[in-house]
């Protein structure tokens, strides 16, 4: 599955693209805030216009050297805590799973070492592909997991992650560690880190086309065996857009240049605590915007740009130190006529919030 090389990723996921699972985003959220699962259906794929393309390869030109550099800041983070005999890359996907990719990159380039890498699905309130994880030490006895994600929000994937281990190492000899491994973490809830401050990771801009043309994750029992991996799609018609390679061979570019930056960047990243600082931040947003249900408060690029794309935004709220580094955002907010808030009462660059149905 996926448009990248084998080379580059296994996913671990069942192709599901012979079911019809979309539906339109007013549907969709009206059945999620009715208590239906997000993971029962997908979205539909948004296709995005020759405006915004341009944007995203700018954002992708100004950007690369700095995600570069926080590749490598991760990368050599997780050789210190895990070596590279028994190192197991696993994504999570699907935002995940193009950052892995320029970290098994970036370690062929550094330490000429050539280290499995996985995705694999993770689901708020479902847990994690326990199937996956299996598989994995099944081909890697002694794997070294490692998991990894494109950034933090408020800390939901990262709170499932630390439950989906407990409960799988309660279960098995075999033990994972819940410590993530992200280039973003305005959250502070995860130990290995590029940075934490909120940045666009660029590869956040777009849906399957950035991601190796594979869907958002899904688990519906009522189409799948509970013994299988969890499902996503493949979108063969959108191979002419698919944009996953070049995204990573244009960071990658950049990975020889930038080894003194990463060097003097890892000497910044001596804080590994977790402190689940930005969840405190969108408790005070929650209260003061009236919001009954602390999911509906997307904090950050990342995940601000996710609602746009694939939920129904109430409002977007921006915060003016960063206005010139959210032009994504503004052109979606624009296409979709959601109102902007200047909201400088955060430790983020921006938050979605979703309209209550």
């Amino acid at each position: 599955m996926g448009s990248y090389s084998s080379e580059d990723v296994v996913f671990l996921l069942r192709n599901v693209g012979h079911m019809s699972l979309e539906l339109d985003n007013v549907k969709r959220e009206q059945l999620i805030q009715s208590g239906v699962h997000y993971s029962e259906m997908l979205p539909i794929e948004y296709q995005p216009s020759d405006a915004y393309m341009s944007l995203f390869n700018q954002t992708l030109d100004r950007y690369a050297e700095r995600i570069a550099v926080a590749v490598g800041v991760v990368a050599e983070q997780i050789v210190a805590l895990r070596g590279l005999d028994n190192l197991v890359l696993t994504s999570l996907a699907r935002a995940g799973t193009p950052i892995g990719i320029l970290i098994k990159r970036y370690l062929k380039m550094r330490y000429n070492k050539s280290v499995p890498h996985y995705s694999i699905s993770i689901l708020r309130g479902r847990g994690i592909d326990e199937v996956a994880v299996r598989y994995i030490f099944a081909k890697h006895p002694s794997a070294q997991v490692q998991f990894v994600d494109g950034w933090t929000g408020k800390g939901a994937i990262a709170s499932e992650l630390i439950q989906a281990c407990e409960t799988f190492n309660a279960r098995h000899s075999q033990q994972l560690s819940a410590t993530l491994a992200v280039l973003a973490d305005p959250g502070h809830c995860a130990a290995i880190y590029g940075t934490r401050a909120d940045f666009l990771i660029p590869s956040a801009c777009l849906n399957s086309t950035v991601s190796g043309l594979v869907s958002r994750t899904m688990l519906n029992l009522q189409f799948m065996d509970k013994d299988d991996f969890h499902g996503a799609k493949y979108y063969h018609e959108l191979e002419g857009v698919d944009v996953s390679n070049f995204y990573i061979d244009h960071i990658t570019s950049y990975f020889e240049q930038v080894e003194q930056q990463v060097k003097e960047q890892l000497l910044q990243c001596t804080d590994h605590t977790v402190t689940w600082f930005g969840k405190e931040k969108v408790q005070i947003i929650q209260e003061e915007f009236a919001i009954k249900n602390i999911n509906l408060v997307k904090p950050g690029v990342g995940e601000t740009t996710r609602v746009l794309l694939r939920r129904v935004p109430w409002k977007i709220l921006i915060n003016p130190q960063h206005i010139d580094e959210l032009e994504h955002i503004l052109l979606l907010a624009q296409e979709r006529n959601v109102p902007i808030e200047e909201y400088p009462n955060m430790s983020y660059a921006c938050c979605g919030l979703i309209k209550e149905t």
